[in-house]
């Protein structure tokens, strides 16, 4: 029997910023496909979300990624109830749209969950990966990491900065057995672009510099977070997979 490339069933999946929008949508696709889903998030309502799949199955852990402590008690909590972790896709991100863009304290909050978290979680789960030899840690960026947008300096240059590390980690960690990639959505339907979506004119332009023509929907990423989380990329670490719709390919 061939076996499938693709399955994910059984594998430890921890997903960040998993209430709502791309994280839930990720989550939910790992759970549906028979892996075993960590689902960290702020939200305490995350916790009665995860009452509707099997206890076995999934475990919910309310966390503020901006606390210092926080990477090594979701490390723990995982690895207490599941014994390993398989991909870890660090999902959570914040962008500040009040205030001045250029205020510190934005750029220090930004920071602080958008790349700060990510490289401390990272590390602590790449302990437990490197005893395993093998594990693979998936970064979701933007294309705001390689293209300029107005007002939003601290978002772009905490994702840029995501992109970097992820090349820095496939780079040290690969003769662990560590794959790290890097997932750069384009516009998608979230809460964060709910309010430029919500305005005709707005939605309509960001659609057409699109090649598709549209907004992406948060399931469509579970695709791509599926892919370099199973065996089918075990060749590939250290890209930058866009997944945007056509829209940095698009000139005319």
């Amino acid at each position: 029997m061939t076996q499938n490339l693709f399955s994910v069933a059984d594998k430890v999946v921890v997903v960040t910023g998993a209430s709502r929008g791309i994280g839930r949508a990720v989550a939910e696709g790992f759970l549906t496909a028979g892996a075993k889903v960590a689902l960290v998030a702020r939200s305490p309502e995350m916790l009665e979300n995860v009452k509707a799949f099997p206890d076995s199955q999934v475990l919910g852990i309310q966390a503020d990624l901006s606390d210092n402590s926080s990477a090594q008690t979701i490390c723990q909590q995982v690895l207490d109830k599941f014994s390993r972790i398989d991909a870890l896709i660090n999902n959570a991100g914040i962008s500040i749209i009040e205030g001045d863009p250029y205020d510190f304290k934005t750029w220090e909050q930004t920071l602080a969950v958008n790349l700060t978290s990510v490289f401390q979680l990272s590390q602590q789960v790449a302990e437990t990966m490197r005893q395993q030899h093998q594990g693979t840690i998936i970064h979701v960026a933007s294309v705001a990491s390689s293209l300029g947008f107005p007002d939003s300096p601290a978002y772009q240059a905490s994702k840029g900065g995501l992109r970097q590390l992820s090349k820095a980690m496939a780079r040290d960690w690969c003769n662990d057995g560590i794959r790290v990639n890097c997932i750069c959505p384009g516009y998608f339907r979230t809460a964060m672009t709910a309010k430029s979506y919500a305005i005709a004119e707005k939605r309509e332009a960001r659609s057409q510099r699109t090649m598709m023509g549209r907004f992406g929907e948060p399931k469509e990423l579970v695709g791509p977070c599926m892919f370099l989380a199973s065996d089918a990329s075990s060749y590939i670490t250290g890209q930058d997979l866009y997944v945007d719709g056509g829209l940095t390919a698009k000139a005319l």
